[in-house]
């Protein structure tokens, strides 16, 4: 039967909001398929606003990768701002999708991307809207399965009670296996209800179903062990890794926003994973092992987007894109090929040791010549190699005066601040090398307009990378730390008023470190919060430091635990992690080694150019590293006569 579309009862609500025409739909290149000729049907979430859900890649890939497949549709919805929730919680408007306004909870799956922990009070937002079970147990099988994925899911247990599902890894064929696993199950009849669906996908070994696993705990709050609890289901669940992506060039047409959004171009991965082995990066270990595209797909991929889109930028994705074994040449002949469309082109993630001046004139040279971003994430020598990023000031410095001596005028640098091992010290020095980088800029440059912005976010840390072990700094011992630097700043009358400063203070960080190395028990702090009106936490207006502390003094103490215990607390080698029965790849000795490694401040070397460091990664997965270079230029796409 046709599913009604909700838009009649959604489209009297929308004058009275702001921002309406996130929820209209109709993109260019959006699609909508008739209900009826397919057989298995997506809603896919990103939990956040449209702005920033809608430019989200993932997405993006695995809304075409469905609908590309013959009776298979993909829809998107995204959260909801809380002026639109509380009309649809006043009108009975439900949840639905951005494409054809179609209720979710009339979907066999809701797959959710998590790129952030914070996103988890979204999820209950959009179920409880939805009308659908927010526990999973409550759900029958008229209800859609709700699967996780994205980063986030690498660790799923805190909102295991509201997933049916998670899925670790690369989704592109992980989607279409789960589509047919539930296409069978449904012209079968639905033998066994949702509990038999659940079990086929389960015992793949790569579809993670928290209810088919026992969580028992130790005296003093610890697990004692993951557990199955049903014949079939494997101990470990395994990750999904795409190999060619050159197989997977997608999105082939990307959607064009309606309303503005936080990325305002096309956009090509060009390579996926990293093995530089930055200990504080979990997008970097859990996406192991480097895989590059081809300098001729990443050409298709950007003429077709371009021909599909009118997008007047192309942003050239990954982890760091500058070490893409062919860049100079990728961005060189995009440049050539389009310099004379003015399409600019940009990389969102620059290495300092990576750049080069030639590169950075090559994707300035048809747009505009902005400011240039690097990351050097410490203040101090001593602290860079703790986290293993390689970049001494010296290289910084000499990249630096390269640029000003260039023409650029603006410079912006990452910092983390709580990282393991540091000291008031380390993160002061952070202030002499932005006083350095100033230096350097006059003198090359002969000019005082030289700018230095210092951005500084506070460190988590993440599983499945070498600091799952490590304590968290205290939001107080942040704060504190911070304003000596600021003060430090500011009180320099020579180079203080050319170096802006931008930090977010300590209280995100706690909350996220309680959400990204939580257990299961944390699912009733996360209820306690959503219950209490928490939304968007992601975003600053909306963030409440204070109703989650509330929370989860009411619910945990129930449990013998609390938010340090989870945060500031360090973990042994013994202790059993939440995590530990999803498989990244990564050998757990091998991350505790890297974890003693950088006590004592050894560094290691990408094993792109060395021999292999036993990470665990390519012979568990059966992979292996994927690099150039393939020795081929981009080519005009048609012949100029001059």
């Amino acid at each position: 039967m046709p599913v009604e579309t909700v838009f009649p009862r959604l489209e009297a609500l929308l004058p009275h909001v702001q921002k309406p025409i996130q929820y209209v739909g109709g993109e260019l290149n959006s699609t909508v398929k008739d209900w009826d000729a397919c057989d298995v049907r997506w809603a896919l979430m990103y939990p956040d606003a449209y702005e920033v859900g809608l430019p989200n890649q993932g997405v993006q890939i695995l809304y075409e990768v469905l609908n590309e497949r013959e009776g298979v549709l993909a829809e998107r919805t995204y959260s909801v701002w809380p002026d639109l929730e509380a009309l649809m919680r006043e009108h009975g408007v439900p949840q639905f999708t951005v494409d054809a306004h179609r209720p979710i909870d009339a979907f066999d799956v809701l797959g959710v991307s998590f790129s952030t922990e914070l996103g988890y009070t979204n999820l209950l937002t959009a179920l409880d809207l939805a009308n659908i079970p927010m526990y999973a147990k409550d759900r029958t099988e008229d209800h859609p399965l709700i699967l996780a994925g994205g980063h986030a899911a690498f660790n799923p247990e805190p909102i295991a009670d509201f997933l049916d599902c998670a899925v670790v890894g690369d989704g592109e064929q992980a989607v279409l296996e789960i589509t047919e696993i539930i296409r069978t199950w449904k012209a079968e009849g639905r033998p066994g209800g949702r509990d038999e669906l659940l079990f086929r996908l389960a015992k793949t070994g790569s579809v993670y179903v928290p209810k088919f696993y026992d969580v028992e705990y130790l005296a003093d709050g610890r697990i004692s062990r993951v557990v199955p609890n049903r014949s079939g289901v494997p101990w470990r669940v395994s990750k999904h890794t795409v190999m060619d992506l050159d197989e997977w060039p997608y999105p082939k047409q990307p959607l064009v926003p309606l309303a503005e959004t936080v990325h305002e171009r096309m956009s090509v991965e060009i390579f996926r994973g990293c093995t530089r082995g930055c200990r504080f990066c979990q997008a970097g270990m859990i996406t192991r092992p480097v895989r590059e595209r081809s300098i001729t797909g990443i050409g298709d991929m950007v003429d077709k987007g371009l021909k599909a889109t009118g997008f007047e930028e192309v942003g050239l994705l990954s982890l760091s894109s500058a070490d893409h074994t062919e860049i100079g040449d990728i961005a060189k002949g995009l440049a050539d090929r389009y310099e004379e469309d003015k399409i600019g082109l940009s990389l969102p993630s620059t290495r300092v040791d990576a750049f080069n001046i030639d590169l950075a004139n090559e994707l300035t040279r048809n747009g505009r010549r902005s400011g240039l971003t690097f990351a050097p994430e410490g203040g101090s020598e001593r602290i860079r190699k703790v986290i293993n990023k390689m970049v001494s000031e010296e290289d910084l410095i000499r990249t630096v005066s390269t640029a000003y001596g260039n023409g650029w005028r603006q410079v912006k640098l990452y910092f983390m601040c709580g990282l393991p091992t540091e000291t008031d010290e380390d993160v002061l020095q952070i202030g002499d090398m932005a006083v350095n980088v100033i230096a350097e800029g006059r003198r090359v440059s002969g000019q005082n307009d030289i700018r230095c912005t210092v951005s500084i976010g506070g460190f988590v840390p993440k599983p499945h990378t070498p600091f799952q072990w490590a304590p968290q700094l205290s939001a107080e011992e942040t704060d504190a730390r911070l304003e000596k630097l600021r003060d430090k700043i500011r009180g320099d009358k020579k180079y203080g008023r050319s170096i802006g400063f931008r930090y977010h203070d300590g209280k995100p960080g706690i909350v996220e470190g309680l959400l990204s190395r939580g257990d299961r028990r944390i699912g009733a702090v996360i209820r306690a919060v959503y219950e209490d009106g928490g939304r968007f936490d992601g975003w600053r207006e909306h963030f409440s430091y204070d109703r989650w502390m509330q929370a989860a003094e009411k619910t945990l103490p129930d449990f013998g635990v609390d938010v340090a215990w989870y945060t500031t607390r360090e973990r042994t080698y013994e202790e059993v992690l939440p995590w530990d029965h999803l498989d990244s790849g990564l050998d757990k000795d091998w991350l505790w080694e890297d974890w003693q490694d950088a006590l004592d401040e050894t560094e290691v070397d990408d094993c792109r150019w060395t021999p292999c460091f036993d990470c665990g990664v390519c012979p568990q997965l059966d992979l292996d590293i994927q690099i150039g270079p393939t020795g081929k230029k981009l080519l005009p796409l048609s012949v100029v006569n001059k």
